[in-house]
């Protein structure tokens, strides 16, 4: 894809809106409450918010700087400064981890989909039974077509292109997103003993850190700030020079950080209005969602409203996010293949519906076969967020540290004269915490995965 031909983003807002909105999804509406719930509330959330000022700051940066300074997506980026084989490697690894990532993400928010489908006109017992969520997930067939539906509304808003689809449908969805979370989070605060869940969420209890929640937050950050999986290098490629890095970063942090905040505020109180915060409750992780939250709602007085409103705002963190990783494989596409927007959305569109069919089909048809002992929706994302994501923050902290040079990305980051108040801290960070702490992740989550540890 030519420069002159490369889609912008109109200014600032746009690319603020955009950029949170790949970063507000199911990580911190679905993902974050979970393990805020299982390991220890207040204290999770303040090593979260730590790591989302130092780590999450310095990758946001260098990954928007990269992308601006090159105008390619992820594969091209690393051509331009480390022209090595490991090096493009590394890019193609960036480009590779949103084509494995959105087939079995829009599975999920298929599963969305259905949920709000079904608070609409089913019967609220039925939805909040305890084996809805299974007999769903396993149907097959039904699983494939609402995941279909997500998939179709993600691919149009692709088809649309930077300005016309991304831009003006994350302007839309996020600010309707913050006004549903907060009247959410009004009425969950106002049931009896809600307050309860406000202070497990809020204050930290020290007697309940461990190394693994710190292992936790970090893989959250990842998933939540959507780190190193080439968004933020094509999105910075769609930034205008005259757009404050800096100053963005931070706006995309706040944004995300609140939102998970909401998100945690809206879930576990209701935990413990409706379960006396029971620590059984707090631990069932993803089936928090789907399981726990309709049964809350069904005994809610205004439950189905209430439903609504939920599903109706994951269904939008959904689908910003999904965009986003959509968007990063096409922009690939184009700049590597040389393929016009409407093919590249086509051949997306396939790897989809290969993908996330498997995804889909492993709970029901296919639960027969398995991968390490894994469905296929949770082999890849173990492959993706457990292994790939890791390696490719220290390929972006190698590339920026050993091969491009801090200075060329202090540049970028100061060019028009913006500022860069925390230049220090990224310096320190890019070069030694990252890549330490990716390894981290790294051997912590793979030793998990195969039973050496317990996360």
């Amino acid at each position: 894809m030519d420069n002159k031909e490369r889609g912008l983003f109109s200014g600032k807002l746009g690319f603020v809106l955009s950029a949170a909105g790949a970063s507000v999804g199911l990580g911190n509406i679905w993902r974050f409450p979970y393990l805020a719930a299982r390991y220890g509330g207040g204290i999770f959330l303040l090593v979260y918010i730590v790591l989302a000022l130092t780590f999450g700051y310095t990758m946001i940066i260098a990954e928007t700087a990269i992308g601006r300074s090159t105008r390619k997506s992820p594969v091209g980026a690393f051509y331009a400064y480390g022209n090595t084989r490991p090096m493009k490697a590394g890019g193609w690894l960036n480009a590779v981890i949103p084509v494995l990532i959105c087939p079995y993400y829009s599975v999920i928010g298929g599963w969305v989909c259905k949920y709000l489908f079904d608070f609409l006109h089913t019967d609220l017992g039925t939805v909040s039974s305890d084996t809805f969520f299974t007999d769903f997930i396993s149907s097959g067939w039904s699983a494939e077509f609402w995941f279909i539906v997500f998939s179709a509304a993600v691919l149009t808003v692709i088809w649309l292109g930077v300005n016309s689809g991304i831009e003006k449908v994350s302007g839309f969805m996020m600010p309707v997103l913050v006004v549903l979370a907060v009247i959410i989070v009004i009425y969950t605060l106002t049931r009896p003993g809600a307050l309860g869940g406000v202070k497990y969420l809020l204050v930290p209890d020290f007697s309940r850190f461990s190394w693994m929640t710190v292992v936790s937050a970090m893989g959250q950050m990842f998933y939540s700030l959507s780190i190193a999986m080439g968004i933020l290098i094509t999105f910075g490629s769609y930034m205008q020079k005259d757009t404050g890095i800096e100053e963005s970063t931070v706006q995309v942090e706040i944004f995300d950080s609140a939102i998970a905040i909401l998100a945690g505020l809206m879930i576990i109180p209701a935990v413990f209005a409706f379960f006396g915060g029971s620590p059984e409750t707090l631990n069932k992780g993803p089936a928090l969602m789907f399981i726990t939250m309709p049964k809350i709602f069904a005994d809610m007085k205004a439950g189905r409203l209430i439903g609504i409103l939920f599903f109706l705002l994951v269904l939008f963190a959904a689908l910003t996010s999904a965009i986003a990783l959509v968007e990063s494989a096409v922009s690939t596409f184009s700049d590597e293949f040389g393929w016009s927007r409407k093919k590249g959305t086509v051949i997306m569109a396939l790897i989809m519906i290969s993908l996330g069919s498997l995804s889909c089909l492993g709970y029901g048809p296919l639960s027969f076969i398995t991968i390490l002992g894994m469905p296929f929706l949770d082999f890849f994302d173990f492959l993706t967020n457990s292994v790939m994501m890791p390696v490719a923050a220290i390929a972006i902290c190698v590339l920026v540290s050993r091969h491009m040079g801090v200075y060329m990305i202090e540049d970028e980051v100061l060019s028009g004269g913006k500022s860069f108040k925390r230049r220090n801290v990224f310096n320190f960070m890019i070069r030694w915490i990252c890549p330490i702490f990716s390894l981290i992740i790294l051997a912590s989550s793979v030793a998990s995965a195969f039973g050496w540890i317990t996360i």
